[in-house]
C-alpha cells in the first residue's frame, strides 16, 4: 500500500539514508529541513522538501496539514559539533528541546490531521538500566542517568517514549549509529588517539548501521507498528572489544587505557557509566515482530565495511 509519509527531519544522518528507502517503496515522501538551502538535497533523494521549524508549533502544523500524511516519521536532532559528555546537558539542548516540544507539536498536527501512524525517534545503545544482566530488551527501562549531564536527555527521550506510545505509535529504540557521516567526529578522536578505553571497558554498547535502522523505520511505517522496538544489531558488546576494532577498522593505532578516575576528571562521569557500566540491547522484539532482517548483522563487519 502507497503510504503519503511525512518525514520531520529529512536532513538528518538517518534521514537522508531513510527518504530514499521510502522512495524506492513507492511512497510519497514530504521531508522537512530547518534550512532551505537544503531543499534540493531531499529533492534529489526523490523527497517533497518543506522548510520546518520544528519547535514552532505553528510552523509544523502548517507542514502537516499542507503535506496530509498517512504517516508521520519524527527525527528531529540537532546533535552537532563535537562530542562532549562532560557537558551532555548543554551538547543535547536543541535537541531535548525536539524531543519534547517538537513531538508534542508533531502529535497535536497528527491529531488535527487525522493521523494515527506515527513513528518516533529514541535511543538504546549503552543507556540500559544498570542493574541485573548486561543485555536488556523492551520490558527493561532505560536508565534514568540520575545525577549526570545525561539526565535531561533521559528526561527527553521518556518524554517521547511515553507519549508516543499513548498516541498509539511506535518508538523505535535505535542503537549507537554508524555509516555515511554518522560516526566522523568519533573516527576523527579515535585516530587522535583522544578515545581511550577506560577502566576494563566492561560496559557494553549496541550498534547500528544507518541503512539498516532506516529498513527498520519503513517496516514499522509499513505495518503501523505500535509501542517499543529496540533497533539494534545482533551483537551487544562491551566497550572493550568494539572500540579497538574500530580503531583498527579506522587505521588508527589502538586506544590507550586510562583509570576511572581520571576518566571521571576529564570526561566527567557520563564517559565513565558508558564505558565501564552501560548496557546493550536485544532486537530480538524487532526482528520476530517487524520481520526485521539486517544487512549488516555486527558492528565487526559494518566497522569493517564502513572504514575500510
Amino acid at each position: 500500500m502507497v503510504m503519503r509519509v511525512f518525514v520531520a527531519g529529512g536532513t538528518g544522518a538517518l534521514g537522508r539514508r531513510l527518504v530514499p528507502q521510502l522512495v524506492a517503496r513507492g511512497h510519497q515522501v514530504t521531508a522537512t529541513t530547518t534550512s532551505a538551502a537544503k531543499s534540493a538535497s531531499l529533492e534529489r533523494l526523490g523527497a517533497a522538501a518543506v522548510v520546518m521549524d520544528g519547535l514552532d508549533a505553528v510552523s509544523v502544523g502548517a507542514a502537516v496539514a499542507e503535506a496530509r500524511p498517512d504517516a508521520i516519521v519524527h527525527q528531529m536532532t540537532a546533535i552537532a559539533g563535537k562530542p562532549d559528555l562532560r557537558h551532555m546537558d548543554r551538547w543535547f539542548a536543541t535537541t531535548n528541546r525536539l524531543r519534547t516540544e517538537g513531538t508534542d507539536h508533531l502529535l497535536a498536527a497528527a491529531e488535527a490531521t487525522g493521523v494515527t501512524n506515527v513513528v518516533a525517534q529514541s535511543y538504546a545503545c549503552w543507556n540500559g538500566i544498570r542493574e541485573g544482566g548486561w543485555v536488556k530488551t523492551e520490558k527493561d527501562p532505560l536508565d534514568p542517568l540520575t545525577g549526570t549531564t545525561a539526565r535531561p536527555v533521559m528526561e527527553a527521550i521518556s518524554h517521547v517514549e511515553d507519549v508516543v506510545v499513548r498516541a498509539g505509535g511506535a518508538v523505535l529504540r535505535y542503537g549507537g549509529f554508524y555509516g555515511p557521516g554518522a560516526t566522523d567526529d568519533q573516527v576523527e578522536l579515535v585516530r587522535k588517539r583522544q578515545f581511550p578505553l577506560v577502566g576494563g571497558g566492561t560496559g557494553y554498547s549496541s550498534w547500528v548501521h544507518l541503512d539498516d535502522a532506516a529498513s527498520a523505520t519503513v517496516l514499522a511505517v509499513e505495518q503501523k507498528a505500535r509501542g517499543v522496538f529496540n533497533i539494534v544489531d545482533d551483537e551487544p558488546a562491551p566497550v572493550g572489544e568494539w572500540l579497538p576494532h574500530l580503531a583498527a577498522c579506522a587505521g588508527a593505532k589502538p586506544p590507550m587505557r586510562v583509570p576511572k578516575w581520571l576518566a571521571r576528571l576529564l570526561a566527567g562521569e557520563v564517559a565513565v557509566v558508558m564505558m565501564t557500566e552501560g548496557r546493550g540491547f536485544s532486537n530480538a522484539k524487532a526482528k520476530r515482530e517487524l520481520g526485521w532482517e539486517l544487512r549488516y548483522p555486527s558492528w565487526r563487519q559494518g566497522f569493517r565495511e564502513s572504514l575500510g
